[in-house]
């Protein structure tokens, strides 16, 4: 695994697959290869029975600072462009995973690192978590997503000022704008993120998956055309038998009513 992944740490609790960037003497910063060997791993756990993927980075600095401004530097504005989409098409992937993508932030996340929390499901950071997308004062703007992402979380009028600014967001002031979902102690952050897990992986695999991929469909798709994926989504979950024996064993036992129970 090592030799397939030399940039990722893997290892794996039940259901549970934890992911840590490991590019210490680099911010723990995106490359070109660190890219490709996301989405291959990425690829690689919808195969296995894991149901999530906790992403950290290594160390208490960094969660992942940025793309790799070495590697970047060199570009011509041809191969700026490219990295942008290879980048975009990375967390673009994320965001289709049927799995629930968790950012564990355990430190500075900014640029493309917090382009990368934007595209995973929940964003849980430490109290020590500094959060941004500071391109401008590099001369350069967001290039993977933070321009588009960005605005459909927090509004197009507080997306402008923090990209224009450029300005890193303590966490306790970037969950109040609601671009984390927690904030907690800085040794507490992997026990809150199993907490978190813990509650929604207690609900079947098949509705989780289909509810993220209707939710999101909302971003891209009109009304209209939203509701006909979840319309598709509502259809694909009756394939399954959960629903109708949750029914079948509250009524027996006495139970149902006019709001539905979870068992």
């Amino acid at each position: 695994m090592a030799d397939r992944f030399p940039h990722l740490i893997i290892g794996k609790s039940g259901d549970i697959c934890r992911v840590e960037i490991n590019r210490p003497g680099d911010r723990n910063s995106l490359s070109s290869d660190l890219i490709d060997q996301l989405v291959q791993q990425l690829e690689s756990v919808e195969n296995t029975p894991a149901r999530a993927i906790i992403y950290s980075g290594v160390g208490d600095s960094y969660f992942i600072g940025g793309a790799d401004g070495v590697e970047m530097h060199r570009f011509s504005p041809e191969e700026a462009r490219a990295f942008s989409i290879k980048i975009q098409g990375l967390f673009n992937r994320m965001e289709a995973s049927p799995l629930l993508l968790v950012a564990a932030i355990n430190g500075l996340c900014f640029g493309g690192g917090f382009e990368f929390a934007l595209a995973c499901d929940f964003r849980v950071a430490s109290e020590k978590a500094r959060i941004g997308l500071p391109e401008v004062k590099l001369g350069i703007t967001p290039g993977g997503g933070g321009t588009q992402r960005l605005p459909r979380v927090v509004g197009m009028g507080k997306a402008v000022e923090m990209i224009l600014s450029g300005h890193l967001y303590p966490a306790e002031t970037a969950f109040q704008m609601g671009l984390i979902h927690y904030v907690v102690k800085h040794e507490e952050l992997g026990k809150k993120v199993e907490e978190i897990l813990g509650r929604i992986l207690a609900f079947p695999q098949h509705a989780l998956s289909s509810a993220k991929k209707a939710i999101y469909a909302s971003r891209y798709l009109s009304f209209d055309q939203g509701l006909k994926v979840e319309a598709e989504e509502f259809e694909k979950c009756l394939t399954h038998d959960y629903f109708q024996n949750l029914i079948q064993k509250q009524l027996k036992d006495g139970r149902l009513n006019t709001t539905l129970q979870p068992g």
